[in-house]
């Protein structure tokens, strides 16, 4: 069921979103717009500085997914893809994120990247020949920032980069100063800014230096702001905070291979994070899915931790308790057989929400060690229909009130009006939150979603009440993982379904009914754990047609 809001193809309310949009961005950002696409600064040509000595060995990061399956065959976001022109480094028939990917070259540092040693030697070489300086993809400074980071890791290991590439790599660094991502903030700035500080300790002299002053600023005033109180990062994506948490990890790891001073703030701040990651992960080990969230792209928890033990950071113990992320806006619940995450925090930043979704109050459920209730996740970027749907508060387990999204996202990575958080609380002792946002206040008659959750021993009950004045279309779904069944309907008074968790080589049941004035419906729909891949499931919705308020209560027993 696509849901894109009919208002994208009115032009008078599409100006109204750019005005609801532009409105919270900061001056540099408009400026740095500006800046970006009308400045093309020249690239000087000098003399590539000389490489630093390295103090001490790199310590063993986290490893990523092997990628590379052929000397010029790929295997990225599930998808496989062949390098076999010169073309194909920036073909504008194939998803830029795939493209991004491969100018990555995450493989240097991949899962068996010995064993791809001379392909990767022949694979720099072709990208230094094939993407002449600033033209492309792989010049674009995200992808710059990934690359150089890659390449230096792979060098400080097997001293393979030969003066092309060093060349290559020195004149990347030098672009990348000049096309800093002032324009987009958030996690892409900090991405420059750690290339910058690997660049500046990789190399030595003058320019180096600069690149290194430059990022340690950057990192300086991009992690204070990012990083808030409760350790999460002010996105509000989990995948994006472990991928900023790693960041950190390498940041120290290459300062103190380099004998340089590491901040006392980044061992607190990868700290802080850690315990962050901890709370913020389902019993499977992995990250629930709020805003934009799949599997596959950043470490699992696990993984982070490893390294940072290998560091020497300071790790959090198994955190198996209820925890109110207050800052964040997160809060999990849990007990003997349940784990619950609750969203009743902002889309993100007002000034950076690209990677939000319309998710506001929605809720994720493990029980007895399997996920059973899952918001649909993310599989595809772009501004395309699919990528709209996915971020659509109907592919999350909320409410929607007249086919609307609670905020309305947007073109790919905007968002306009933004549902805020009006009041919440939390007495995790007894399982209990209660949130309310006024993401529909727009709609005639001003509605406001209020929803309580509660959590026992034995069952989960969430009361939704919609507030407000005149006639409205108020929806509600519960998406269920793809291993969950439905056994039986249940109509009547006690609407519901009975459910069949597999757990191992038993099947646990459990029984969700919906009280209140609504009709019941259970519907195919889809799930996207990772880039690339859709999984059928089903959801259970519910429906109510008339004047509010109105109140629908929601159990699910085990």
């Amino acid at each position: 069921m696509q849901c894109v809001p009919k208002y994208l193809g009115r032009s008078s309310s599409k100006l109204k979103y750019y005005f609801h949009t532009l409105r919270y961005l900061k001056f540099k950002q408009i400026y740095a717009q500006f800046y970006t696409r009308f400045y093309y600064p020249k690239l000087p040509r000098t003399e590539s500085p000389k490489k630093r000595q390295i103090a001490y060995p790199l310590v063993l990061g986290r490893a990523k997914p092997q990628s590379l399956i052929g000397e010029d065959n790929f295997y990225i976001l599930n998808k496989s893809y062949r390098l076999e022109h010169r073309e194909n480094w920036n073909d504008p028939r194939q998803d830029k994120l795939l493209l991004y990917n491969i100018h990555y070259f995450d493989d240097l540092n991949s899962d068996g990247a010995k064993q791809r040693f001379e392909w990767h030697l022949r694979l720099i070489q072709r990208w230094i020949d094939e993407n002449p300086p600033t033209m492309g993809n792989g010049w674009e400074p995200y992808p710059i920032s990934l690359r150089a980071v890659n390449w230096i890791k792979w060098d400080i290991l097997h001293s393979a980069l030969n003066q092309s590439a060093t060349e290559s790599l020195a004149l990347q660094l030098r672009w990348l100063r000049r096309r800093l991502e002032y324009h987009l903030l958030g996690n892409h700035l900090i991405a420059n800014a750690k290339a910058l500080v690997f660049g500046g300790l990789y190399f030595k002299g003058e320019e180096a230096d600069d690149w290194l002053q430059t990022g340690l600023q950057l990192l300086h005033r991009e992690l204070a702001e990012q990083i808030l109180h409760d350790g999460g990062h002010f996105e509000r994506s989990p995948m994006y905070h472990f991928l900023v948490l790693e960041d950190v990890l390498d940041l120290i790891n290459i300062c103190r291979a380099y004998d340089q001073h590491v901040p006392h703030e980044w061992s607190e701040k990868a700290s802080q994070m850690l315990h962050w990651a901890s709370v913020m992960r389902h019993p499977d080990g992995d990250i629930p899915f709020f805003n934009d969230a799949a599997f596959g792209i950043a470490g699992r928890f696990d993984e982070l931790q490893a390294y940072a033990d290998r560091l020497g950071i300071d790790t959090p113990s198994k955190l198996d308790v209820s925890a109110w992320l207050k800052s964040t806006g997160y809060l999990r619940l849990m007990n003997r057989d349940a784990v619950l995450f609750f969203d009743a925090g902002p889309v993100g930043p007002d000034y950076l929400p690209g990677h939000a979704h319309a998710d506001t109050l929605s809720l994720e459920l493990s029980l007895f060690g399997r996920r059973v209730l899952v918001n649909s996740g993310t599989s595809v970027y772009g501004t395309g229909p699919e990528r709209q749907r996915q971020r659509g508060t109907n592919a999350h387990n909320t409410v929607m009130v007249d086919g609307q999204d609670s905020s309305e996202v947007w073109g790919g990575f905007r968002v306009a009006r933004r549902a805020r958080i009006r009041s919440v609380s939390c007495a995790l002792e007894d399982g209990l939150a209660v949130a309310e946002h006024d993401g529909y206040r727009r709609l005639p008659g001003r509605p406001m979603h209020r929803r309580q959750i509660q959590l026992t021993d034995r069952a989960l009950v969430v009361v939704d009440t919609v507030t407000g004045a005149h006639h409205h279309n108020v929806q509600g779904a519960w998406h269920l993982h793809p291993n969950v069944h439905i056994a039986c309907i249940k109509d009547g008074p006690d609407a519901g379904v009975q459910l069949r968790v597999p757990v191992g080589n038993e099947v646990r049941e459990a029984a969700l009914t919906v009280q209140g004035p609504v009709t019941l419906a259970v519907e195919e729909c889809t799930w996207h754990p990772e880039f690339g891949r859709t999984v059928p499931n089903k959801r259970v919705v519910f429906r109510y047609d008339g004047l509010l308020p109105v109140t629908v209560v929601t159990r699910l027993q085990w």
